[in-house]
């Protein structure tokens, strides 16, 4: 659990970020009318921005470079050709 927390920190931090930053959102702006989809409800509201949260923060995420696999060709040889 704890080497997830490590792994991880920084994907579960932008999602508690966009949590509170949604419900924030819902509070102040909101939408008094009810009619929008998104921001009238606050649960829709907090999973937007934990969404927004998350994807965010993971551009900043450290990838790994993918390995490269280079297929080895034998002396020229293309095939099964008779």
């Amino acid at each position: 659990m704890k080497t997830f927390l490590i792994k991880h920190w920084l994907k579960i931090a932008g999602v508690t970020v966009g949590s509170l930053g949604g419900y924030l959102y819902y509070y102040y702006v909101g939408c008094l009318s009810g009619t929008c989809p998104i921001t009238s409800n606050p649960y829709r509201m907090i999973i937007y921005g934990a969404l927004i949260g998350y994807l965010f923060f993971d551009m900043f995420s450290p990838k790994k470079n993918p390995k490269k696999v280079i297929e080895k060709t034998h002396n020229g040889e293309k095939g099964n050709e008779s």
